[in-house]
């Protein structure tokens, strides 16, 4: 299946801690033991995925949408940890 978005496997990392900021833009101190998955979309493809979502409904995205991303999350975590 080919879509508009990936993953750099190759930047793909495990870490013993990460400081960060949510998307509430609140600082996260340290997440320990945690992968770090770049992913990589397209000015178009997030133009379009930002058009379709409503954050404020239990039910957006799509099935259709999130399904593609989860997946490509979940299969760069499986070559990573090699549990396939």
């Amino acid at each position: 299946m080919s879509h508009p978005y990936w993953v750099d496997q190759k930047q793909v990392q495990f870490t013993t801690g990460v400081g960060c900021v949510d998307t509430n833009g609140e600082n996260q101190s340290t997440l320990e033991g945690a992968y770090i998955i770049p992913v990589i979309v397209t000015s178009a493809e997030a133009e379009s995925l930002l058009a379709q979502y409503d954050p404020n409904s239990g039910t957006s995205p799509l099935v259709a949408v999130a399904r593609p991303l989860a997946r490509l999350i979940l299969d760069a975590l499986l070559q990573v940890t090699g549990d396939d």
